[in-house]
């Protein structure tokens, strides 16, 4: 079965396009996969979106990127679900309060897509597609350049 044209977009683009990552959190999370075993495939997810990332300093991330601890409105392509997540690190997730861990899919796929951008989220159920309608929040575009 085909996907429909704009998820068929999604999937050409998804591939061939850059992520944006602060240096600072590209520390941390680099210490996050090398302190695990990286057999575990939310580890690997992670590694391979880090490989391809650019890393940047923080005052130089654009406004509309998903940073860590940035809070984003994503829309579902095929049923036009809206959800709003907050992107965090293993100590702050809580499902309940939309605090989404980035070694989840949904937050490895979140990660450094900018306000626009399309995107695939695996789920048992197969392939979700989503949109970065909104970056509410993130903290290098409020100033908070060095946490």
């Amino acid at each position: 079965m085909m996907p429909p044209p704009s998820i068929a977009l999604a999937q050409a683009r998804t591939s061939d396009r850059t992520i944006y990552v602060t240096a600072a959190d590209m520390r941390r999370l680099r210490a996050l996969v090398t302190d695990q075993r990286n057999s575990r495939d939310d580890l690997r997810a992670l590694s391979a979106e880090l490989d391809r990332a650019r890393v940047v300093a923080p005052a130089e991330i654009p406004a509309d990127v998903i940073t860590m601890n940035s809070k984003a409105r994503l829309r579902e392509l095929l049923t036009d679900d809206v959800m709003t997540y907050t992107l965090v690190f293993p100590d702050r997730a809580d499902y309940e309060s939309r605090q989404i861990l980035v070694l989840a899919p949904i937050g490895t796929a979140m990660l450094g897509h900018r306000e626009g951008d399309e995107f695939e989220w695996v789920v048992p159920a197969g392939p979700v597609w989503l949109r970065v309608e909104r970056v509410i929040f993130q903290p290098e575009a409020a100033g908070h350049l060095h946490r």
